[in-house]
């Protein structure tokens, strides 16, 4: 965070744009003079005060300076401020500055953007603030990453508030993304493949609009596209260009994601978006290393997919999933890092001293290392109708997609870890009940102690242990649920629409099969995991013993939770991320 005293810096270059009808909740002035061509937006200035003269004074002083290339938009409370921001989303428009002041009743500054964050992640954030809410604005580095906070009063503003807005601006415009125009997906409720994509989309960041496919926009969007309901689902890109159910690969190429390497050979492919593989992607590259992170559906992983991690170190009142991906993955871009996405890795080949990925596309991508990062999927439920519900109620994971359809329903989680708790907690926001089904005996053999507290707090949720999911009945989707009590053997069927399922970690592991060890679970053994008797295994060609995360392979790696005996945690995950790019160094300098 900067310090109080901004330093001048020279005005951005954004170009001269127009703006649309200001967004639904913000006042009628939001909308600033319009240039000629009212086709293409401006980026946003958006400034929230509860009090009517400041908030006035704050956008009079910002249209001075800015209200040729940029739109001023000003609310008077925090919910009339994201309501406007979740408008100019859904209009794939951008944000560029975002300031708050710090007292406001009802949802303080600092709350404001942390909620802000997940729309426009890329904004920069500044805190208005009284000389005595220094303290709150430093605390507020680690909510929000405050850019800057700003002493009220501005005033001469040409002292004060320019030289600020002029530097948080000149940073926006070298990260900013260029805008894009939103995508629209026509899909079935409750069609599998309509909610994976929905999930691949948001996932990736991808703004879109979801139409079903029996609505009126929806029928004209399949009449436009010369189709019929049985080719949905179908995404409309943001050019216009209709896909009639594509695939990830083709998906992710027309929204603009990168699906290919820029070159074939690097120092350092990590396979995986993880926790591990961000990490090791940003430290890599951040040292110099030529390196690609190679990512089968979005980054994250499983972590990414969380509502709350509260036990991550520097993070006290908690963080999302996405929010901790969404700043790791800009990191990692910002030294270098090239971030490929929708490429499923298919095998490892070594020939002397290169490694090659080979990619279900039949492309290779060739490098002196490799890191292992590909995490673990949950293993799935074994039962009539199980198999046959999954994406149509029965979902693996946090469907980010879902969790608002089930506001003011009775909905059940299936797990005793902290993923299931967290999802839990999460539903239970909006939900009308939620039933954590959970095989053990006890909660706490398996789930952080903060997490069994906040269940057993929380009049919402209901926790059934040695209960299990035996089968899932329904047509078209889920309908209800039938458990057994592992005590007696009695069975109940229990009526749902929405169960979400965390039971476990299988590898992401069987395209190595006969290229590194594995142990009898397909979790990849390193390092001291490999001798036997302190010796190096059979075949190893070296003459030192395999370093700590080196694989039966020389210079390959895993980290993270593909390695057998991790320990399954974000922060453990991030520093063997770290580490192997110190070993990956080592293991250069013997070349």
């Amino acid at each position: 965070m900067t310090s109080s005293t901004p330093t001048a810096a020279p005005t951005t270059s954004a170009p001269t744009t127009s703006a649309p009808a200001p967004p639904a909740g913000a006042p009628a002035d939001a909308d600033a003079d319009r240039t000629a061509d009212a086709s293409v937006p401006r980026p946003a200035l958006l400034s929230v005060d509860d009090d009517p003269a400041v908030s006035r004074a704050v956008a009079r002083d910002l249209r001075r300076r800015y209200g040729s290339r940029y739109r001023v938009v000003r609310a008077e409370s925090g919910d009339a401020a994201l309501e406007a921001l979740r408008e100019l989303k859904l209009r794939g428009e951008q944000v560029a500055v975002l300031l708050a002041d710090h007292r406001m009743p009802g949802m303080t500054g600092i709350e404001f953007l942390e909620q802000a964050m997940d729309l426009f992640p890329q904004a920069r954030r500044v805190l208005l603030t009284a000389y005595a809410d220094t303290e709150a604005a430093i605390d507020a580095v680690n909510v929000v990453d405050l850019d800057h906070y700003l002493l009220k009063p501005w005033a001469p503003p040409e002292e004060k508030l320019y030289p600020v807005i002029d530097a948080q601006l000149d940073a926006w415009a070298v990260s900013a993304p260029p805008p894009v125009p939103q995508a629209k997906v026509v899909g079935h409720r409750w069609s599998a493949r309509s909610s994976q994509v929905r999930e691949f989309l948001a996932r990736n960041q991808v703004s879109y609009r979801w139409f079903a496919s029996d609505s009126a926009e929806g029928r004209r969007l399949l009449d436009a596209a010369g189709v019929d309901e049985s080719a949905v689902p179908l995404v409309v890109t943001p050019d216009g260009e209709p896909l009639s159910a594509p695939d990830d690969a083709t998906l992710a190429a027309r929204v603009g994601l990168a699906t290919s390497p820029t070159t074939d050979f690097y120092d350092l492919v990590v396979v995986g978006g993880g926790p591990a593989g961000l990490s090791a992607a940003l430290y890599g590259a951040s040292e110099g290393l030529r390196t690609a992170l190679v990512e089968r559906v979005a980054t994250g992983g499983q972590a990414g997919q969380s509502s709350r991690i509260e036990n991550y170190l520097g993070f006290p009142d908690g963080v999302s999933g996405a929010q901790l991906t969404e700043r790791a993955r800009r990191q990692a871009v910002r030294f270098g890092a090239e971030i490929v996405l929708a490429a499923d890795v298919v095998g490892l080949d070594v020939q002397g001293s290169a490694r090659h990925v080979r990619l279900a596309d039949g492309s290779v991508v060739g490098a002196h290392t490799v890191l292992l990062a590909s995490g673990v999927a949950y293993r799935e439920l074994d039962g009539p109708g199980l198999s046959a519900l999954t994406g149509r109620g029965v979902y693996y994971g946090s469907a980010l997609t879902e969790a608002p359809a089930c506001e003011d329903q009775d909905v059940f989680v299936v797990g005793g870890a902290n993923s299931a708790g967290q999802s839990a907690m999460h539903l239970s926001r909006t939900a009308r009940s939620v039933t954590l089904v959970v095989r053990g005996e006890h909660l706490s053999s398996s789930m952080s102690h903060y997490l069994v507290e906040q269940l057993a707090a929380n009049p919402k949720v209901r926790v059934r242990t040695c209960c299990e999911v035996v089968e899932a009945v329904g047509d078209d989707h889920l309908e209800r649920l039938v458990l057994r009590d592992s005590r007696t053997g009695e069975k109940e069927e229990v009526e749902t629409s929405h169960a979400f399922v965390f039971i476990g970690a299988v590898p992401r592991t069987d395209w190595l099969d006969g290229t590194v060890a594995r142990d009898a679970r397909g979790f990849v053994l390193a390092g001291p995991d490999l001798l036997d008797e302190g010796r190096p295994p059979s075949g190893w060609p070296l003459d030192r013993p395999p370093y700590h995360l080196e694989t039966s392979r020389p210079g390959v790696f895993v980290a993270g939770d593909a390695r057998a005996e991790s320990a399954k945690r974000v922060a453990s995950a991030v520093g063997e991320g770290a580490m192997a790019v110190m070993l990956v160094h080592r293991y250069l300098e013997q070349l």
